[in-house]
């Protein structure tokens, strides 16, 4: 229980010097070793028995040299030398068996761990980024980072904690026995250091491009499928089915000739790692053989074995070093598209800023103005109101008229680029907007549910609430009826987004769940814009429910939704041009008359 809770601790430290800006997608070795901070024991004893286990393979030449000199000199050598030698290696291959477990106990209680606070740590800098940001990123792109990338900075770790360290002692021993048993051979290794640096030196740059042209490539795809999946209905209905495919295929082959480019690269890498060392050990080799057959240098048989099986041991290293090389590359590369969430600065900044305790729902836009980054013009131009707690205000106009971006003002998404907008005289931009949010709603036409039961996504983030509340919430929702013929009622499974509902029923499991949050500020957009007639008047009623004595914005295109509104508000091309009651403005014979006729 200790331990579990030690773990637990050092799980959220390492998730939180994720979040603190101390990720460095720029020094990506600095980064990756930063992730196994509270992890180096699990690590250290990973590699030592990994040390342990592979002994044999460094050991294995000089019985094996013993071997042939025991047998090619009898005369000098007695037969319980060959026992020995036999019962070293046996032993030695046996304990291959425990110390191979835990090697892989350790490292992937250090691997399985990281992964788990780097994708931890991605999903909470998610939760913490602009909405602005998703403006620019695809959901595809977002999970291929998620999954695929944190996949590979995991392989990439398996790579550097194990294959390398294994391979420098390789090297190590090879050069100190070489130096021991005959030191003139030792030129020979001398000649696979500036083969490797050539090597690594010729392919880093295309290896490392390429797979950065892949990983684009391989995010652009998966933000294509699901985009794809996502207007199955809309393309059926269509009869549109060949475009899509012709869409998706077309991403498919994009990166497929990546994926070629990038193999290709790998195996030109490969085979010239391996031809290049090759030859030198062939080299090593008849040079030993020659030696021994003239019987210069005191070189015996054994000697040749010995040599060869180092040297031999030693190049397959430098080629197994070039062969991880690629996938060192690929690594990297996700540490850097990692950083592009968890260095993103498109923060919403909200510590230190006062918590929301109370909100009575008292709204005054200042001469608010609001422009989009990458544009010139106001979506919101000088747009001043004071709105009354549980007063309800309606907002339209034509297309584009900046009705959403006024919305999402309100909400926090956006913040002013001009003037202030104040709730309960207290300005937005000092205000803690998650408190704020607790107090908020959103019932919009695009109803978002999850996977699940109708009572977990009623209930979202509010599993307090008992059994008599929620059923209140669900009756005034008027979705009573049509839970209470559902084969497990409340328990019933709805599929992904709700998928075996109907889009009323959807409608009204998202008003059941705004009401059951018990807010002060409502947010209707477009709520009722994608229904029937029958499923409508459902919705209405519940709705005039669910303001009652709430402060309100709606969003609606239908203006028969909003004839009891407190005050609508006309807005053209962000700017206020008028404002009223139903009455007030078809009197008025204005903009919001001339809309009102045109439905009518």
């Amino acid at each position: 229980m200790r331990s579990h809770c030690i773990d637990e601790m050092k799980s959220s430290h390492s998730r939180q010097f994720l979040l603190d800006g101390e990720y460095r997608s720029d020094r990506p070795l600095r980064t990756l070793l930063a992730l196994y901070r509270n992890d180096w024991d699990k690590l250290g004893l990973s590699m030592l028995f990994y040390v342990i286990k592979h002994s044999p393979e460094w050991i294995r030449p000089i019985i094996i040299a013993n071997v042939v000199d025991i047998i090619s000199n009898p005369s000098r050598n007695s037969l319980s030398a060959l026992w020995l030698n036999g019962a070293v290696l046996g032993i030695l291959v046996v304990q291959n068996l425990p110390t191979s477990y835990l090697h892989v106990r350790f490292k992937s209680a250090a691997t399985r761990q990281m992964e788990s606070n780097l994708r931890s740590a991605i999903a909470r800098r998610l939760q913490y980024l602009s909405i602005g940001f998703y403006e620019q990123k695809s959901s595809g792109t977002l999970q291929t980072k998620l999954l695929r990338d944190v996949e590979a900075i995991q392989g990439l770790t398996n790579h550097l904690f194990q294959f390398l360290p294994s391979t420098a002692l390789t090297i190590l021993i090879a050069i100190g026995v070489t130096a021991v048993r005959a030191p003139w051979f030792l030129i020979f290794y001398l000649g696979t250091i500036p083969a490797a640096v050539i090597l690594v030196r010729t392919f880093k740059e295309p290896i490392r491009d390429r797979n950065r042209v892949f990983r684009r490539q391989t995010e652009e795809m998966s933000a294509r499928l699901i985009e794809m999946i996502k207007l199955i209905p809309v393309t059926r209905a269509h009869g549109t089915e060949n475009t899509a495919l012709e869409r998706i295929e077309s991403r498919l082959k994009n990166v497929q000739g990546a994926g070629v480019r990038l193999d290709s690269i790998n195996a030109v890498t490969n085979a010239s790692s391996w031809v290049t060392l090759r030859l030198l050990n062939g080299v090593c080799l008849f040079s030993a053989a020659a030696l021994a057959y003239t019987g210069e240098l005191g070189i015996t048989a054994g000697d040749v074995v010995l040599l060869t099986g180092y040297f031999d041991s030693l190049t397959g290293g430098v080629v197994q070093i070039m062969t991880v090389f690629p996938q060192l590359g690929k690594g990297f590369e996700s540490i850097r598209s990692v950083g592009e969430v968890l260095e993103c600065p498109d923060l919403e900044h909200n510590q230190g800023k006062a918590p929301v305790q109370e909100v009575r729902g008292r709204f005054t836009f200042d001469s608010v103005s609001f422009a989009y980054p990458e544009s010139e013009k106001f979506s919101i131009k000088d747009f001043s109101i004071h709105v009354e707690p549980g007063e309800t205000i309606a907002i339209v106009g034509p297309s584009g008229a900046g009705k959403s971006t006024l919305i999402n003002l309100v909400v926090g998404f956006l913040r002013p680029s001009e003037g202030k907008i104040r709730l309960d005289g207290c300005d937005l931009n000092n205000l803690d907007l998650r408190t704020y949010r607790q107090f908020l709603s959103v019932v919009s036409q695009e109803t978002t549910l999850f996977e699940g039961t109708v009572r977990e996504n009623i209930l979202y983030g509010a599993d307090y609430i008992d059994e008599e509340r929620l059923w209140q919430a669900v009756k005034d929702a008027n979705a009573h009826e049509f839970i209470g013929e559902l084969p497990q009622g409340l328990d019933t499974l709805i599929g992904e987004n709700g998928a075996k509902l109907s889009g009323g029923q959807r409608q009204r499991i998202a008003i059941a769940r705004a009401i059951i949050r018990n807010p002060r500020v409502l947010i209707l957009d477009e709520a009722t814009a994608s229904l029937d007639t029958a499923s409508e008047a459902l919705i209405q009623e519940a709705l005039e429910q669910l303001i009652w004595n709430r402060t309100t914005f709606v969003v609606a295109h239908r203006l028969s939704t909003i004839r009891k509104a407190d005050r609508i508000v006309v807005l053209e091309q962000g700017r206020m041009v008028e404002i009223g009651n139903h009455e007030q403005l078809l009197a008025n014979q204005g903009t919001y008359a001339q809309l009102h006729a045109l439905q009518t």
